[in-house]
């Protein structure tokens, strides 16, 4: 079932090995299928290096197994939640990568400093809230996914102009159209984070720099690349 998903999710799982974005077992990534609205995602704690595509689990948006041996990533409950409440998106990340981690435990945004978030987002990288005591203990993981819904429906933006969400004290969550942009998302994050760590620690040394990108510049960048008159790229 799902054979050919399966193998991209596979093959998108071990792009985060490739791409430095995990260590050990820590990261997911998932997919879902149009049709069939099933969700198929790694298993939990499987070592990357034997993982196979006939490993990965099939579920439905309810959460019940569909197909699989192994149980499903401890995430899936998180995952579930966005595809139910993004519609739009066809794949779903999460990694617990060094710089993006280092702005989520701060519990800060990572602003918009200059053109190259701008290609990637329309503002500030949110960073959603902790969850509290009883969301911990009370089904942790889909709360989650609720803050994350929570934060974007506050913040009056949508999945499709920010593809990625930091959670307070924990770590990031991207996504894109499929599986392996969703990877190439949690790729920019990462380097966004750590060009944002980088430039507010040169400003520091200096009393005259001036940091964040004007408004008219981001507005450029963004909608040049995803706008609908979008002219970067090949058509």
């Amino acid at each position: 079932m799902l054979e050919e998903l399966k193998e991209k999710v596979f093959q998108a799982n071990l792009q985060l090995v490739k791409y430095g974005l995990v260590v050990l077992t820590w990261g997911n990534v998932s997919a879902i299928d149009e049709e069939t609205n099933l969700v198929v995602i790694k298993p939990s704690g499987v070592p990357y290096d034997t993982m196979k595509a006939s490993d990965m689990v099939v579920l439905d948006l309810d959460g019940n197994k569909v197909e699989g041996k192994l149980n499903p990533s401890s995430d899936t409950p998180t995952h579930l939640e966005l595809y139910r409440k993004f519609n739009n998106i066809g794949g779903i990340v999460h990694t617990h990568s060094s710089w993006a981690c280092a702005w989520a435990q701060a519990g800060c945004d990572i602003p918009a400093y200059g053109t190259t978030h701008a290609d990637f987002a329309n503002g500030a990288i949110p960073c959603a809230r902790g969850l509290t005591e009883d969301e911990v203990n009370t089904e942790y993981e889909m709360n989650t996914g609720k803050v994350i819904v929570e934060e974007f429906e506050r913040r009056g933006i949508s999945s499709d102009e920010c593809p990625a969400v930091l959670i307070h004290r924990h770590g990031p969550f991207t996504w894109g159209k499929d599986p392996f942009r969703a990877v190439e998302n949690a790729l920019i994050l990462e380097e966004i984070a750590k060009m944002a760590s980088r430039t507010q620690r040169v400003a520091q040394f200096d009393k005259n720099s001036n940091i964040g990108i004007e408004q008219y510049l981001l507005d450029k960048h963004y909608q040049r690349k995803h706008g609908k008159n979008a002219y970067y790229g090949q058509k």
